[in-house]
């Protein structure tokens, strides 16, 4: 842990990839844990429903965590906090609106009443452990996000968490550019800045550019109108509100995470909705479509999601119907843009009308700030050392430069990835022993029980298919009793294959009849009828199909 003379600093998630943010300061032999995110599975971990950072470090060190700082409400800034703060504990601060996120996850998995949480507000410093924090509020894609400004007696770190600077905010809650010069003015020893836009060239887009994108497609909008944008957005939730209002049009809500923000926001002020435009969905079947606006999560096409749902006709009360219009208010995240073409093919195809960033750019806006406000943040705060945070190796790289050509030294910054233990002294940044990190795949209600090999498995039966073998023999001789049975998933289908089926089961009784060594075996190996079963299924489909299924051979003994 960091002494009296160093910190340090030990990211477990968010470094080197795109979400998953967790990062550990380590100080006086005291722990101070800032956010606790989670990522969304891809083509690789089938099955998976969300990834965790491996918190192995946190639950062997759980004396020393004096607490968890969450700077805003995102999944993966906060999601993964059901899962490992049972194991760790120590109080949480937050805003109010993180929260308010916050309390409805735990109340899902039963943790709201043995969490201590503090709600804290901007310029308002509080002491954890040796840890003097004060929140410095920042624009974001969420309302009540929150840049750290952390004091020790070695100095002053500022841990910028997901930020941009948009001088004219939906919410009137700009960047606060004072309490970031200020800090500047009385010196920072080390930042930590938001890399994920640092390709960007030029300045932050205001949110407010939306608002004009929204009224021209709702002044047009003949029929009903269906926008889905990220839950978590409630500014430009409130924006899709106020078009929907202008045109006469009432609001439903589809979509519980969706549902569940919105009473947050309504309740903490951050939403403002005039009685009788917010109805139920209930009420849809019995307003004129051209009346009624649908605000939807599932804009990066999500699996199960409401406008997976519409897109497909499963939705219980909402059909696209031709001369419908449906508007993604939302980027396009890298890895998922397979996803979103298909779900707008089934839009289309269902007779409507798609707006998106590629038709329409100021449907949407980022929420992260690019190389213009990625300069301003290091002007004002001025570091002596810099840490680039959230991004792959080759956004921390670019921003590890921006920094140097705006005075930081090379010597002064380290491109660091999970697990990296950097240590900052007075005088120093280095690179100390790393430390356990990872990722922990969440599966229903198994938490880390789903591992590589597991995943290897899902990927072989999603790839090649499954074959099982039912074999009968005599327990004494091992005889074979009667003809084997065969079962095939997701590799031939049976009723047109019978014929084929018949040569399997041939190809298992010959080698049955053949014994280990005509199947290849050597003398040393202990050989079965369920060996012997399998080995034949296996060449038998990779020389007919040049497939490769995987194979159960179950053998019952009479």
């Amino acid at each position: 842990m960091g002494t009296n003379g160093s910190l340090e600093v030990i990211p477990l998630g968010g470094l080197g990839e795109i979400g998953m943010n967790l990062m550990v300061y380590g100080y006086d032999e005291k722990l101070l844990v800032v956010d606790c995110g989670l990522t969304f599975p891809g083509s690789d971990t089938p099955g998976v429903d969300v990834i965790i950072p491996d918190a192995t470090f946190l639950n062997e060190n759980r004396d020393r965590v004096v607490g968890f700082v969450l700077t805003h409400g995102h999944e993966d800034h906060l999601g993964a906090m059901p899962y490992i703060w049972p194991n760790v504990e120590g109080p949480i601060y937050g805003s109010a609106m993180t929260l308010g996120i916050l309390k409805n996850k735990f109340r899902e998995h039963g943790l709201l009443e043995k969490a201590t949480m503090i709600e804290v507000g901007n310029r308002q410093p509080f002491q954890v452990g040796p840890f003097n924090v004060c929140f410095i509020q920042v624009s974001h894609s969420i309302v009540d996000s929150a840049a750290l400004a952390i004091k020790i007696p070695l100095g002053t770190i500022i841990h910028t968490g997901d930020f941009k600077i948009d001088h004219t905010p939906v919410d009137n809650r700009p960047t606060d550019l004072y309490s970031l010069a200020r800090y500047g003015e009385n010196g920072v020893l080390a930042l930590l800045s938001d890399s994920t836009n640092i390709n960007r060239q030029g300045s932050t887009t205001s949110e407010s550019v939306v608002a004009g994108a929204l009224a021209k497609v709702f002044a047009r909008a003949q029929e009903l109108i269906i926008v889905a944008t990220f839950a978590s957005n409630i500014q430009r939730i409130q924006q899709i509100i106020d078009a929907a209002q202008r045109e006469n049009r009432k609001v439903i809500i589809s979509g519980r995470s969706m549902q569940n923000n919105i009473e947050v926001a309504k309740s903490l002020g951050f939403l403002r909705i005039p009685d009788g435009v917010l109805l139920d969905m209930r009420s849809f079947p019995h307003l004129p479509r051209k009346e009624i606006a649908v605000i939807s999560s599932g804009s990066q096409g999500e699996p199960n999601s409401s406008l997976s749902r519409i897109a497909a006709g499963d939705h219980r009360e909402i059909k696209i119907q031709p001369g419908d219009m449906v508007v993604l208010s939302s980027r396009f995240i890298p890895g998922n843009e397979q996803t979103i073409w298909s779900l707008v093919n089934r839009m289309f195809r269902a007779g409507a009308e798609v707006i998106h960033e590629s038709n329409l750019p100021q449907i949407h806006v980022s929420g992260h700030a690019p190389q213009e406000d990625l300069k301003l943040m290091l002007a004002l705060t001025r570091p002596k050392f810099f840490i680039p945070i959230h991004g792959e190796i080759r956004h921390l790289q670019s921003h590890r430069h921006l920094a140097s050509h705006m005075g930081v030294a090379l010597e002064n910054s380290v491109v660091a990835e999970n697990g990296t233990r950097v240590i900052i002294t007075a005088d120093s940044i280095t690179l100390g022993d790393p430390v356990p990190s990872g990722r922990v795949f969440v599966d229903g209600k198994g938490v880390g029980d789903v591992g590589d090999i597991v995943l290897r498995d899902r990927k072989h039966l999603s790839e090649d298919g499954l074959v099982v073998v039912v074999l009968v023999v005599d327990k004494i001789s091992g005889a074979i009793l009667q003809r084997p049975e065969l079962l095939t998933r997701g590799v031939i289908y049976e009723e047109d294959h019978r014929d084929l089926l018949e040569q399997v089961k041939e190809a298992v009784e010959e080698a049955l009849h053949l014994g280990p060594k005509g199947m290849d075996f050597t003398e040393d190996e202990e050989v079965g009828p369920k060996d012997l079963a399998q080995r034949a299924v296996r060449r038998f489909f990779k020389k007919k199909l040049g497939r490769r299924p995987a194979v159960i051979p179950l053998v019952m003994e009479m």
